[in-house]
């Protein structure tokens, strides 16, 4: 019997977990819509205050000041790591499944609230800033933790029927677990990489875009 390619390894886990990568892609859509609202819902003075310190970013941005881009790289890959471990112990641990839910939303809200700050106080201008800033590391970083997030819930509810349902196991669980690690070794390759968009790639196309953006300071 021949052993399964890579592709249909992959086809088969998506059609296996199809129901809930559209559960978690739905969650965290509703995430972003609420980050959305909740820019709405923002008295004047507090998106003043925040504008501000945006401002100020862009004026280090401009004069060279901002954070180098190893240590941008070092603190974004820091911060994704121990984020998506996370959730990878949360579905080790059965009783985190509601966490992850609520991580898998609130990762949603960070993303619609920074798109949804942008385009409401600078407009379109607001728009491409977030196009260059937001979404070169989110290109891979949403799909890492979408598919984080559905491997912890479907590893999760695997243990939760094999403790109480009590059936025979198909295969030895260090088979199962072994895939469940090495998804983790996938997503944070992911995750790197998508840390390196954010270090190396976003803060270049910021620079060019703020000569567009911002008023020049006098």
């Amino acid at each position: 019997m021949r052993k399964p390619t890579i592709k249909e390894l992959i086809f088969q886990h998506m059609k296996d977990h199809l129901s809930i990568y559209l559960f978690v892609s739905v969650l965290f859509l509703m995430g972003v819509i609420f980050g959305a609202v909740i820019v709405n819902s923002m008295t004047i003075g507090q998106k003043e205050d925040l504008f501000y310190y945006l401002n100020r970013f862009f004026g280090q941005l401009s004069e060279g000041k901002a954070a180098s881009s190893k240590e941008m790289f070092l603190q974004s890959f820091l911060h994704n790591m121990k984020y998506l471990g996370l959730m990878w112990i949360l579905g080790i641990s059965i009783i985190g499944l509601p966490v992850i839910f609520i991580m898998v939303f609130l990762k949603g809200i960070v993303v619609g609230f920074t798109v949804g700050f942008l385009v409401n106080q600078m407009g379109i201008n607001g728009f491409f800033l977030s196009f260059v800033s937001v979404l070169p590391q989110n290109m891979l970083l949403i799909p890492a933790y979408l598919i984080m997030g559905t491997c912890a819930i479907a590893f999760s509810m695997r243990l939760i029927r094999q403790l109480f349902v009590k059936r025979s196991l198909a295969e030895a669980p260090v088979h199962w677990f072994g895939r469940y690690a090495f998804v983790l070794v996938l997503i944070l390759a992911m995750s790197l990489i998508s840390s390196s968009f954010e270090a190396y790639l976003s803060p270049v196309l910021m620079e060019k875009l703020t000569e567009y953006v911002l008023p020049k300071q006098h």
